[in-house]
């Protein structure tokens, strides 16, 4: 006998979770209550929807699953960072990171089961891309981490980045639909300047932000201002020059009115002389931006190094002195690779 497969519930949006429960001969207005359960309450199981009845739970048990995402493992860093790999339903596993300071809680999240983008530095780019994470699976990361920040911390989350495993404007419309989910006043409502999303730079997509009047913040993963060094490190800019994102940018700029955050790994002997800050300087005047000068963060795979302090302050000092925004960033958790481009399963995912 074959058993029939349940419905994810939690990809059914509000009317479509209404048609269900009709159907099933139940009134409409049970549909909310399901709804605030899975999103606002963050419900794992059906048990725990104490104002529903019991043959209700038991009904919506029988003919639907809730695809929760479950921590498998925690480690703590040194700095107090705390990196976790996730168990998808199916077995697959992301990881994650709770990143706290003094002033904020971030939770830096994953959108994909593995990459295909093969930027030469990340360790999720010597991964296979196995598939897109849900909206959910996305949700169920930020409910969780700031269920750490809480227990750890006794601070909620403050900022979410997408900054985990995958490149988010690939799984495009599941990021967003997560976002709406984090912000909606029946989600965990949390303020959309609160969540920033980061690409490595794929143009159409950009554009398409722009279109669709995106309202969080957008992170473009720079690291060279000349296009032969970022083929060299970002085969994805074989295919999105710097001028195509150039354009992209400005496009994104002219729909939403929002600056671009423009991250730059400083490696040594490649990427940190003077000229490739003038390089830089020079992209940067396309639209209102800042940029974030990151330390390299080192992984088995590849054969970079950091590029030395003094290296980085100049080049700091250079983009302040063609006035633009500039803020070194030091890394978190690297200790037990939760940094910045260190984020690669190691574990073996349940068939």
């Amino acid at each position: 006998m074959v058993t029939a497969k349940k419905t994810d519930i939690r990809a059914l949006d509000l009317p479509q979770l209404q048609q269900h429960l009709v159907a099933m001969q139940q009134p409409a207005f049970r549909a909310k209550q399901i709804y605030q359960w899975l999103w606002e309450k963050s419900a794992t199981s059906f048990e725990e929807m104490s104002n529903l009845s019991k043959d209700l739970r038991k009904v919506l048990n029988e003919t639907f699953a809730i695809n929760a995402v479950q921590v498998n493992n925690s480690q703590f860093s040194n700095d107090h960072t705390i990196k976790n790999t996730f168990r998808l339903a199916d077995g697959n596993i992301v990881e994650g990171v709770l990143i706290p300071l003094e002033d904020r809680m971030t939770a830096c999240v994953s959108s994909q089961v593995g990459c295909s983008l093969t930027c030469k530095f990340c360790a999720t780019g010597y991964m296979d891309r196995k598939r897109n994470l849900n909206a959910d699976e996305i949700y169920d990361q930020v409910v969780l981490i700031d269920k750490q920040a809480k227990q750890n911390y006794n601070n909620p989350l403050t900022n979410i980045v997408y900054m985990g495993m995958g490149e988010p404007l690939l799984n495009y419309a599941n990021v967003l639909k997560s976002i709406e989910r984090i912000t909606a006043p029946d989600g965990l409502n949390m303020s959309y300047k609160r969540i920033t999303v980061s690409t490595a730079g794929i143009a159409k997509m950009i554009k398409k932000l722009g279109d669709d009047g995106a309202k969080f913040n957008l992170a473009l993963s720079l690291h060279a201002a000349d296009d032969k060094k970022r083929n060299e490190i970002m085969p994805i800019n074989e295919a999105n020059s710097l001028k195509a994102l150039a354009e992209a940018l400005k496009y994104y700029f002219a729909k939403t009115k929002n600056p671009v955050t423009y991250e730059y790994i400083v490696f040594n002997h490649f990427n940190d002389e003077i000229s490739d800050a003038m390089d830089l300087a020079k992209f940067c005047k396309h639209i209102p931006c800042k940029v974030n000068l990151i330390e390299y963060n080192p992984i088995s795979f590849a054969d970079f190094t950091n590029a030395e302090g003094d290296k980085i302050d100049a080049f700091s000092n250079y983009l302040k002195s063609q006035g633009i925004n500039t803020n070194i960033r030091r890394s978190r958790g690297k200790d037990i690779d939760a940094a910045c481009g260190q984020l690669a399963v190691k574990e073996e995912a349940n068939a």
